[in-house]
């Protein structure tokens, strides 16, 4: 059988914020939202990724939906899951293993009020003992050491990182969905004004809390252009796994991203000078600057060139995290499944004040762990 192309034919958020509702609920609810603006029945699923669900989470999801999927994968590397089960979802179907997938994921976070800065000890490891006498919180001071070390050797400065969490505040401002659309503009001020976290991060440079979810469906290429939707064909995907704790990152200033973003693009047949909007993940707003230069789009040291004078927010440069990211829109514990949903519908033109003109390429960048794992996956419009 030869190789099939993939594309992405449904994607759908679950509800946001504050919801009262499990996490099952949450991730079946993104499933059949997703599966209605596909166009596809929930029977037709035959592939079926997601965690956080339950222990057994594809079990249980497949049996709520009352599916018997002949793959799943519920493999948990944090934030990046989602584009990783996009590779392995893309790879299954253009091989003729499964015909159509739905990636998936919801939490119930704040309702739960499950959320801690200390982590659970028990799932430490070995390494840690290095790291857990020193109290850090978990993981804004490690995320604050790649910040510091950022400091050392760029000159970089809070203000520069606060120019993030601005931009991240104007997208959300367009985006009725946002958990902070209704909070009006955020300035550099407010952001260094802002309670501290871990030096030299503030509240404002740490993402939000909240419940809320979405999924994805994708298909064959063949087989979604027979479907409503304009297709968004998956044109490329790289990972890379660089260590588990902090005491073991090679390099607190250069992540596993330049690896999996230079495999994705050579998939692809792409430069990062052929992207037109980028969903990076945002857990603290260093998770931006780091990975903007480990994609390509600025020099190792050049985030702060790149993000001056809005250069990443609407009407700039290279519009990024248009949805207000992780900073400004939701964060439910793993943000990755919502990097996928707004690429997509920035490709299909359906963002309405927050759209970015006449998209061709996107790129989905989700960062796993301490910034230990990372997947890149590219996108673009059926042409």
């Amino acid at each position: 059988m030869s190789r099939r192309e993939v594309a992405v034919v449904g994607v759908a958020e679950s509800d946001l914020g504050v919801t009262g509702k499990s996490r099952l609920a949450l991730t079946s609810q993104a499933v059949m939202r997703a599966c209605d603006d596909a166009g596809v029945a929930v029977r037709d699923l035959d592939g079926v990724f997601t965690n956080n669900v339950s222990r057994f989470s594809t079990t249980l999801l497949s049996e709520y939906l009352g599916i018997d999927p002949r793959l799943t994968d519920s493999t948990f590397v944090g934030g990046s899951a989602v584009e990783a089960y996009a590779a392995r979802a893309t790879e299954a179907i253009a091989a003729g293993v499964i015909d159509t997938a739905v990636i998936a994921y919801g939490s119930d976070q704040r309702s739960a009020k499950s959320r801690t800065l200390g982590g659970p000890v028990e799932d430490w490891t070995p390494a840690a003992q290095y790291e857990t006498h020193h109290g850090p919180m978990y993981p804004a001071s490690m995320y604050a050491m790649a910040a510091q070390r950022h400091f050392h050797d760029h000159g970089t400065t809070e203000e520069d990182l606060a120019a993030i969490a601005v931009a991240a505040r104007e997208w959300a401002l367009l985006n009725p969905a946002a958990y902070r659309h209704d909070a009006g503009p955020l300035t550099v001020e407010d952001v260094l004004a802002s309670p501290p976290v871990s030096t030299p991060l503030k509240v404002a440079d740490c993402c939000l809390v909240t419940d809320g979810g979405g999924a994805v469906v994708l298909t064959s290429l063949e087989r979604a252009r027979d479907l409503t939707n304009t297709p968004v064909v998956v044109l490329g995907h790289g990972e890379a796994t660089t260590h588990d704790t902090m005491a073991q990152m090679p390099d607190l200033t250069s992540t596993g991203a330049v690896v999996s973003g230079s495999r994705a693009y050579a998939m692809a047949g792409i430069t990062p000078d052929d992207v037109d909007v980028a969903q990076l993940y945002d857990s603290f707003t260093i998770t931006v600057a780091l990975t903007l230069e480990a994609l390509g789009f600025c020099d190792p040291g050049g985030f702060a060139e790149l993000v001056a004078d809005g250069g990443i927010a609407p009407g700039g440069r290279l519009p990024i995290n248009t949805s207000g990211g992780g900073l400004a829109y939701c964060h439910p514990g793993q943000f990755g499944i919502l990097l996928l949903v707004e690429a997509v519908r920035q490709l299909r033109g359906e963002c309405g004040e927050r759209q970015v003109a006449d998209p061709e390429v996107a790129v989905a960048h989700g960062t796993g762990g301490i910034l230990s794992h990372h997947a890149t996956v590219v996108l673009g419009r059926d042409r």
